[in-house]
């Protein structure tokens, strides 16, 4: 048993398989003992004794059949297979001669070799006895003469079992063991097959039964009969005959091949055949061994690894081993010599070593698939020159794939050859220059077997591109594959469905009419040629002659003088290839009238019956060349006796036997019903060319003649008839076509299909994206107003979405989504190919009977517009693809979605939500996706969006793309060239142009995604610009600019692609392209662009073209300016300034698509060159990319198409474009810039802060005239350092790569000058910080000169008081001591010439510096000011405005109406004005200096420049005004600046100051009079009276530097990190509050409220964490370093003297600390301590110290912090979060834009006017507009700006040019202020005096959740 023996054998099996574990696994499995899924299971392990291990094991679980067949199989690959481990059946029966036959049971080569006489045969001997299946009797190789074979046998039974009578129970099994071994057989039950047919009936060999005689004369007995069992036209043989049919019978005929017998045979090869082989007959199989002793035909060798093909014919060795059979028996009469299985085997063998030298192994089960081919890897970017034999595919395919012409090319290039055979460069191998070389040692393939290779080892979907791509080529395609891997040969019917041809036959020349159909559908004539027996010409030759037209040769065939055809065939023989001939209607250039398909069988006829039963079944006619016919041949001729197919012979009159040939036909000539006209011969004297002509006449004879017609499906019905396989009729293709024939069976008129079973494409999307778009251009607005306008078409929109979402599925829907949704991967693809072909057959169909009509009705109607514009509508709807049925499907899902955001539906109910998944799978297999709508011109954004987003997360998250896009004049080849670069599927058949845009996926190989940065490639393929059906609407040229704009906004290459042709056509494709770059130039976004100029063959073209070239750019140039002007762009621009155009890189000039005059041209090999040239470039470009342009990912390319459209939908693109990634990349750079000029900014602040410090420490003497230029100095210094930093830091963070940030480069240039703008604040903050200081400390040094001779003289009086009580003979108690002391310091400053500064008037000195200022202004003038009260008295009067103020002369328009808007307007202006100079005001008291006359001037000149403004902004005011105003302003500012004065004054009064120091002097007498050790004393009066104070004026400099410091640095600074960040976070916090009145502040006094917040956020953040403690603490312990650093100093420490120990100390401090000079003197009086003493005892006060300050800020409390600083933490927060300050001029929202000096103002999110106190004029209610809105809306405003003349607010920017105000990117953008304003309407009402607005229905809809999000959307944070 042969379970058992596996089971006892395993250790030995193993080690016997472990020699070759792959070519066991891969035979297993090709003959079914394995299954496919357990292949690819052991496959994967990759040790290979595990996998044989696990082999076994299966192998055994199949049971004893299964193991049987697997030790079959092991005998058949190892000649040394063990006997005792053979199969049972094989060992059963011991040979007598096994002596001689050493290689064991089986037949051995070595043997046959030996005695070729002794070839094994099945004779009587073995019919007798049927149970030797497999034994080889004694006496039959003794006595070979009496082994007469027997034709049944030899057919029907392989291994010599009976074909009839009784079987042997015992020996049952092996009887049928060859049919058990057979994986064709164990798939399904043998089913008879034919053989050779006549007419309909089947003939097979005439004799069943009868042992063939060797008498050659009886040809009949080689006939077939027509009473074969097999024959469909003959009786049915019994179950039990049919059982008996044997395999080797199927093999054959499933192969072709039919054995030949007797002399017959001999003649036939001995004749040397030629065709386009070795010899010149190629159809010939390749030698089995090179080296085959001649006259000795090669056995098929058992394992199959060294014969590759050997096996595939009988014939194999014809052509070097002339004259002898393979294994002929005594009497003459040949026999097989092998066993069929042996035969099947032996072609698997071929098959499999022949895929080995290609490497195609392992695509033999797993399928190579297209989308595996289309992957962008570094080999498809190669020059693809084979070196190896396993290059050869993928140089076809990739060839192929790019239409290359050379495709077919099997040559290797130099160094390729296995073998190192070259010769000696300078001489032979003998030092000969020349010689011959007696065998051809290259190592090559025939280009027909890698055809045939690489087809079976491609799935059904690669063999359809395959096929599809040969036809465009025009190269012949396989019709019939021969039986490799299979028992029957196969038709490639659906590998054709994909080709589509167009022709114009003569019968419609005239009326210039053509057909366009599928290739697989049209019936034409069908005429064959064959072979039989050898020829001494090349049919293929020939036949490429015929099907070429004068002049344009063409190699439609391969042929022996093609490159590598004459390499010998190893698997191709039996091929059957088809060619085409399409006229185009020209008589005199057509070579025949109508099309005509002509067939090509690749061998002998004798050796493929079963093609040749097939050809004569579908062919019209069948030409058989020969050279002869022999009487063999003549017998299997005359049984196509009754065949209706016209046979026409080619007779190459060149050989001897020409008489008996012609003989021979002549008898044969009346079976066949054969005519004179139907023998050609060529004879010696006639060229090839005599003979096409014959030929081509005869072609056209037999067209002529009404020949049946057949497409190649119908010839599908006959290939089913005969048992060939039909490859259309596997499983899943099968399920696929019925799923689509009940779509399509409904689908008759395609216009009235789409309107009926498509419904929500039609008028609603129509109508929908209508709507969409006037929402945004608002054209039909009239006289509603925007808002309301807006809210009706949101409602009308909202309905037809309701309307779309009650739509049922149609039944076509429901097949259509039960097709993609359910059906298995491989049955989807067929059934969407499937539903192409079948929709495209449809819409051909309908076009052309449209076509037809409406060039009759052209001629009957004449000028009947009307008639002929319906048809003309007709036939733009007759298109009908995929994309309609993918379209409904994304409309279903939108109007799903838009049901469940309005809370129409819940997501339980969807029942739509997995289409976008099923939509994503589709684009990773390479379908192409509508983006664009070309019919409704919109997109389906939501669900353009899903599916991306599915796609995205399908992929992992690794989406990165480089999108490349192509744009031209439509039916200029951009979806062509497309498909050519990237082996794409755009549609570009007749009647399919692309409309709108579709996208398609390209993986990029893991191993180059590195190099070319991107994951994915993804084409974007649009419709053309200029488009004659869209030429008549008004609106073509914004379409076209809409697609445009839009594709070249998305992609990074675009492709500009122009035909030379039309120079008008190909300026008005750059204008459109032109303004797009702009646009996109504008936004920030610069895709790389290629001018691609097609039709342009010239090799000189780039030269020639320069001057083109050059006049190219110049009109490119005036485009520019030309769409500049269009885009209201006021700079002069130039091509250039948009785009990075080299006119030499950047210009491609490529030839036309064809070679010749289609239909039947080539591709044109220059055009496949230049394109790949092109290609090559793109990547090259990708891979050198700046690093700062990364690809999009997915994520970003949705935003992308979202922000774009919305932008296109506009009409002003440019102020209309918002991109939530250009905001984001512009927030990260604001946010970084504002850490940078923090940066700058601190460092400048402490800087000042020491810079004070040291000023405040010197003397006047020290403060002489350099001093103050060589701080300026410093300060330049400084500054410029600074500045270079901040544009370094810009610099590197725009080279960063940091996301995006190319969209923001526009803005680079604001941030630059920000920085200078900042540069120039510091340095004017800090001269006159510096000037002031000095100015100070030199009123001070005055001061301070007299108040130390005060000192002195004190001193003095004290010294002389301590000696005199020294004096006295009694001790003075304390009390006296005091006395003495008071008395002393009375009568000392009594004595004191105290000098005070004078207390000014400074009321006085601003009143004069008033009238001075207005001097000039006129009498009126002075007579106010005359008027005037003192100034004094104004402080406590409020500024009331007057009537008078408002000098409305000046206004065209009733006074009435501008009133209320001039009052409010001065009234703002007045308020922002006063509070301006308050501030200006605050920081002058806060210096603690002394009043100048420079703060008076400098007011005045601020309030000249506001007026000034407020004049150019055309507010016209009263000279009263001005008097007014700045009595008002500047009477509070004398008032300030005389406390200010006074305050001075007390602080610098000789006797307070002496009267403080009383106490120090004090201490100090009576500790000298005691004589107590004072050096402690004065260490701690030193730390209490000097270090204390100066410490806490240093922590009042610092703190407010730190705690901003601080506060940004921790959670909360995000906050405050830009504009629009702290926007959002006020809002936010606004919403949650809902305070009406902080509305209205936040509203009506922006600066104050934000101020206010800070403030407010300031204190609450550090009363909260409490961390303000530690930052003091931070900042102390720093100066306290410094400070013990200073004492522990050498240069203290060495000090001779208390004083100059503390001289020391301050010079080292002087930077830091300002200590008092005062208190510092006292110190030093009589100071006579040691100074290491004094030193150490400082140090120990120095905690003491520490702790009081700390305790002493502490106890103020936090809001008492803030005031007490010097350097405001709020006021620099606000600055940063403040920005310029300027307000939308209708909405009053903040500006946003980052830096300090941009050129452009904008905001994220506009609010209603309304809000700011906006009111109508004529209700008198609230305005409730949006400025965004109105911007796009047809409405007007007037203001002071306009002279309050209405004016366009789309022109707004005419008056406001800085202002940029988008249109919100959706209608819910503004959702936050209309919630707002419809929660307050009437509180907004009351505080502006007005009637609440009529607020639109739509906006009480909105819930708080709605609000926050609208603001979360348009501040980007989501």
């Amino acid at each position: 048993m042969a379970f058992e023996t596996i089971r006892w054998g395993r250790e030995r099996l193993i080690a016997l398989l472990l020699t070759t574990p792959d070519p066991v696994l891969d035979e297993v499995a090709s003959l079914g003992i394995v299954t496919e899924e357990e292949y690819e299971a052991l496959e994967k392990l990759s040790e290979p004794r595990e996998r044989i291990r696990r082999l076994l094991i299966k192998i055994q679980r199949k049971g004893e059949r299964g193991c049987e067949q697997f030790l079959e199989c092991l005998q058949s690959l190892f000649p040394d297979f063990p006997p005792d481990l053979q199969p049972p059946g094989r060992r059963c029966v011991t040979q007598t001669n096994d002596a001689e036959n050493p290689e064991g049971g089986a037949f051995s080569e070595k043997n046959e070799a030996e005695n070729p006489q002794a070839a094994v045969t099945f004779g009587k001997n073995e019919l007798e006895n049927p149970g030797g299946a497999t034994s080889l009797e004694k006496n039959d190789l003794e006595n070979p003469e009496t082994t007469l074979p027997h034709e049944e046998n030899d057919l029907g039974n392989p291994d010599g079992s009976p074909s009839s009578g009784k079987i042997d129970p015992q020996n049952s099994e092996d009887a049928t063991s060859s049919e058990k071994n057979d994986p064709e057989k164990l798939e399904e039950p043998e089913k008879p097959e034919t053989v050779l047919s006549s007419g309909k009936g089947v003939v097979t060999p005439n004799s069943a039964t009868t042992p063939i005689k060797d008498e050659p004369e009886n040809p009949e007995t080689a006939l077939p009969s027509k009473n074969d069992p097999e024959s469909p036209g003959g009786a049915r043989s019994s179950e039990k005959d049919a059982a008996a049919v044997s395999s080797e019978r199927a093999d054959f005929e499933g192969s072709g091949n039919i054995p030949c017998h007797g002399e017959e045979r001999k003649n036939a090869a001995g004749k040397g055949n030629i065709e386009d082989g070795v010899t010149p007959d190629s159809d010939v199989s390749m030698p089995e061994s090179r080296a085959a002793t001649p006259g000795i035909a090669s056995s098929v060798e058992r394992n199959g690894a060294e014969t590759p093909g050997a096996a595939a014919s009988v014939e194999r060795s014809r052509a070097e081993t002339p004259g002898d059979s393979v294994s002929v028996a005594r009497s003459g009469t040949e026999v097989p010599e092998t066993s069929p299985n042996k035969v099947h085997t032996g072609r698997r063998g071929a098959l499999k070593t022949f895929l080995s030298k290609l490497k195609l192994k392992k695509f033999r089960n797993r399928k190579l698939r297209l989308r595996d081919l289309l992957q962008i890897s570094p080999d498809s970017l190669k020059d693809w020159t084979p070196h190896i034999l396993g290059d050869l595919p993928w140089h076809f395919l990739r060839k192929l794939m790019a239409l290359n012409g050379t495709a077919r090319s099997t040559s290797l290039g130099q160094g390729a050859s296995d073998e190192d055979t070259s010769e000696d460069e300078e001489g032979g191998m003998i030092g000969h220059v020349f010689s011959l070389r007696e065998d051809d040692s290259r190592v090559s393939l025939n280009p027909l077997d890698v055809l045939c290779a690489v087809l079976l080892c491609s799935d059904s979907f690669l063999q359809q591109e395959i096929l599809s791509k040969m036809s465009m080529c025009q190269f012949a395609l396989p019709l019939l594959l021969p039986a490799l891997d299979t028992p029957k040969c196969t038709l490639m019917l659906w590998a054709m469905r994909d080709i589509v041809r167009k022709w114009r036959p003569h019968s419609v020349a005239e009326s210039r009419g053509f057909r366009e159909e599928s290739l697989v559908l049209t019936a034409m004539p069908t005429i064959s040629f064959v072979r039989l027996g050898s020829c001494g010409f090349s049919k293929s030759k020939l036949l490429n002659e015929v099907l070429s037209p004068s002049q344009q040769h063409h190699d439609f065939f391969i042929h022996q003088d093609m490159e590598s055809g004459n390499i010998p065939r190893e698997i191709a023989d039996g091929l059957v290839e088809i060619s085409w001939y399409f006229p185009g209607g020209k008589e005199n250039l057509d070579l025949f009238p109508e099309p005509i398909a002509v067939t090509n069988l690749r061998g002998n006829i004798e050796s493929h019956w079963l093609q040749f039963s097939f050809l004569t079944e579908v062919s019209s006619a069948v030409f058989i060349l020969t050279e002869s016919i022999s009487e063999r041949e003549y017998a299997l001729l005359s049984s196509l006796q009754g065949s209706a197919t016209k046979y026409y012979f080619i007779l190459n009159n060149q050989a001897g036997k020409a008489k008996e040939t012609v003989g021979l036909l002549n008898i044969l000539a009346p079976l066949l019903d054969m005519k004179k006209s139907q023998l050609l011969v060529k004879e010696k004297s006639n060229n090839s060319a005599e003979l096409v002509k014959k030929l081509r006449s005869t072609l056209r004879g037999v067209m002529s003649s009404s020949p049946k017609s057949a497409s190649v499906r119908d010839m599908a019905v006959t290939a089913r008839e005969l048992g060939i396989h039909v490859e259309e009729d596997g499983g899943e293709c099968r399920t696929a076509l019925e799923h689509i024939e009940e779509i399509t069976a409904e689908i008759q008129d395609v216009a009235k299909y789409k309107r009926d079973m498509l419904r929500l494409q039609g008028d609603l999307w129509k109508n929908l994206a209508k709507v969409e778009k006037e929402m945004c251009r608002m054209k039909g607005q009239q006289d509603v107003s925007p808002e309301d306008y807006r809210s009706q078409l949101r409602e009308r929109w909202l309905e037809l979405r309701r309307q779309q979402n009650q739509c049922d599925l149609t039944s076509g829907m429901v097949k259509f989504i039960s097709g993609i949704g359910q059906l298995r991967p491989a049955e989807k693809h067929h059934f969407l190919k499937w539903m192409k072909f079948h929709l495209d057959h449809i819409a051909r169909g309908n076009l052309s009977r449209l076509r037809a009509e409406y060039k009759e009705k052209c001629h009957a109607l004449g000028d009947d517009a009307q008639q002929l514009a319906e048809l003309d509508k007709l036939i733009s709807a007759s298109s009908l693809g995929v994309e309609h049925f993918m379209r409904e499907l994304g409309q279903f899902y939108e109007a799903e979605c838009s049901m469940v955001k309005e809370g129409n539906m819940g997501n339980i109910q969807r029942q739509f939500i997995h289409l976008p998944g099923i939509a994503a799978d589709l684009m990773l297999e390479g379908f192409p996706m509508e983006l664009i709508d070309g019919d409704a011109s919109n997109i389906p954004l939501q669900w353009v969006t899903d599916v991306l987003t599915e796609l995205h997360a399908k992929v992992g998250g690794k989406s990165r793309m480089v999108v490349l896009t192509v744009l031209g004049v439509q039916s200029t080849g951009k979806s062509t060239l497309l498909n050519t670069m990237f082996g794409l599927q755009f549609a570009v058949s007749s009647g399919r142009c692309t409309r709108g845009a579709f996208m398609s996926l390209i993986k990029v190989a893991e191993n180059f995604r590195q190099e070319v940065g991107c994951d994915f490639i993804l084409v974007l393929d649009t419709e053309g610009l200029k488009a004659p059906e869209l030429a008549k609407l008004e609106d073509s040229y914004e379409h076209d600019n809409e697609l445009a704009t839009l594709v070249i906004g998305l992609s990074d290459i675009t492709i500009v692609n122009m035909a030379m042709e039309n120079a008008t056509e190909m300026k008005d494709v750059l204008q459109i392209v032109v303004h797009a770059f702009l646009r996109m130039e504008e936004i920030g976004h610069k895709p790389n662009c290629q001018f691609v100029h097609q039709n342009v063959s010239d090799v000189s073209a780039h030269e020639q073209n320069m001057r083109d070239r050059k006049h190219l750019l110049e009109q490119l140039d005036e485009m520019t300016k030309a769409a500049a002007r269009l885009e209201k762009q006021s700079r002069e621009m130039k091509f250039s300034d948009i785009m990075d155009y080299d006119p030499e890189k950047h210009s491609w000039y490529i030839p036309g698509l064809w070679h010749g005059v289609p239909p039947m041209a080539p591709v044109n090999m220059g055009y496949s060159e230049s394109v790949c040239e092109l290609k090559k470039y793109l990547f090259e470009f990708m891979k050198n990319r700046s690093p700062r342009r990364a690809p999009k990912d997915i994520s970003q390319f949705i935003e992308w198409v979202r922000s774009l459209w919305n932008a296109v939908k506009h009409e002003n693109f440019i102020f209309s474009f918002r991109n939530s990634l250009v905001a984001e990349a512009y927030t990260q750079l604001s946010v970084k810039y504002a850490e940078w000029e923090w940066e700058f900014r601190k460092e400048m602040h402490l800087w000042m802060s020491k810079t004070e410090t040291t000023i405040q420490n010197q003397s006047a003497d020290d403060l002489g005239p350099g001093t103050f230029e060589k701080l300026r100095l410093e300060v330049h210094q400084m500054l410029h350092s600074g500045e270079q930093k901040m544009l370094q830091s810009l610099q590197n963070y725009f080279e960063s790569g940091a996301g995006n940030l190319h969209l923001v480069e526009k803005y680079r240039e604001d941030f630059l000058r920000s920085t200078t703008f900042l540069r120039h604040e510091l340095e004017s903050y800090l001269l006159c910080k510096s000037e002031e200081a000095i100015c100070i400390q030199k009123g001070r040094s005055k001061i301070d000169h007299l108040q130390a001779g005060y000192m002195k003289v004190i001193e003095g009086k004290v010294d002389r008081l301590l000696r005199d009580c020294r004096e006295r003979e009694m001790e003075l108690m304390p009390k006296e001591l005091e006395r003495e002391f008071a008395k002393m310091w009375k009568e000392t400053l009594a004595e004191l010439p105290l000098e005070r500064l004078p207390l000014r008037q400074i009321h006085k000195d601003v009143h004069y510096q008033l009238c001075k200022d207005l001097e000039n202004r006129g009498s009126l003038v002075k007579q106010m000011l005359h008027k005037a009260q003192n100034l004094l008295t104004y402080q406590s009067k409020p500024f009331r405005m007057k009537k008078e103020y408002l000098d409305l002369a000046w206004y065209k328009v009733p006074v009435e109406f501008i009133t209320q808007q001039c009052w409010r307007e001065l009234e703002e202006f007045t308020k922002s004005l006063v509070e301006e100079c308050r501030r200006y005001i605050g920081q002058k008291v806060h210096s603690q200096g002394d009043y100048d006359q420079t703060y008076c001037r400098e007011l005045l000149w601020m309030i000249n420049e506001r007026l000034q403004e407020k004049i150019a902004g055309k507010m016209c005011t009263s000279a009263s005004f001005e008097v007014d105003l700045k009595l008002h302003i500047l009477g509070e500012a004398a008032s300030t600046f005389q406390k200010m004065h006074e305050d001075f004054l007390k602080k610098n009064d000789p006797q307070c100051r002496l009267e403080e120091l009383r106490p120090q002097y004090f201490s100090t007498f009576r500790d000298l009079y005691y004589e107590k050790d004072a050096c402690r004393k004065r260490a701690f009066d030193f730390s209490n009276q000097c270090l204390t104070p100066a410490l806490w004026e240093y922590m009042k400099k610092r703190l407010g530097i730190e705690i901003v410091d601080d506060f940004l640095s921790s959670g909360e600074s995000i906050e405050y990190g830009s504009r629009s960040f702290f926007q959002f976070t006020v809002q936010k916090k606004l919403l949650e509050e809902m305070d009406f009145d902080n509305y209205v502040k936040y509203v009506r006094n922006y600066e104050e409220f934000v101020k206010a917040w800070i403030e407010t956020c300031l204190i609450s953040h550090y009363r909260e964490i409490g961390s303000l403690r530690e930052l003091k603490r931070a900042i102390l312990a720093t100066i306290m370093k410094k400070i013990r650093d200073a004492l522990e100093s050498s240069e203290c420490q060495d000090a001779l003297t208390i004083s100059e120990f503390l001289e020391q100390f301050c010079q080292a401090m002087c930077k830091e600390l300002v200590i008092s000079k005062d208190s510092l003197e006292v110190i030093l009086f009589k100071n006579t301590a040691s100074v290491g003493q004094f030193s150490a005892d400082i140090q120990t006060f120095l905690p003491q110290v520490e702790e009081g300050i700390l305790l002493g800020w502490e106890e103020l409390g936090v809001e008492m912090v803030f005031t007490q600083l010097q350097f405001k933490p709020q006021d620099e927060i606000f600055q940063r979060v403040f920005g310029c300050g300027k307000q939308c001029p209708f909405c009053k929202v903040p500006c946003e834009a980052g830096g300090s000096d941009h050129k452009q103002h904008f905001a994220s999110v506009h609010r209603p006017q309304g809000l700011g106190g906006c009111i109508y004029e004529t209700t008198g209610r609230l305005v409730y507009s949006l400025c965004s809105s109105d911007v796009v809306s047809s409405n007007s405003f007037r203001n002071l700006r306009t002279a309050f003349q209405w004016h366009p607010y789309k022109d707004y920017r005419q008056f406001y040019p800085t202002w940029c105000i988008q249109p919100d990117p959706s209608i819910s953008a503004s959702d936050y202020w209309k919630f707002i304003f419809r929660k307050f309407n009437r509180q907004f009402a009351r505080e502006y005096n007005a009637e609440p607005a009529d607020l639109p229905p739509e906006w009480k809809k909105i819930t708080k959740e709605q609000a926050l999000d609208s603001i979360r959307e348009a501040f980007n944070m989501e």
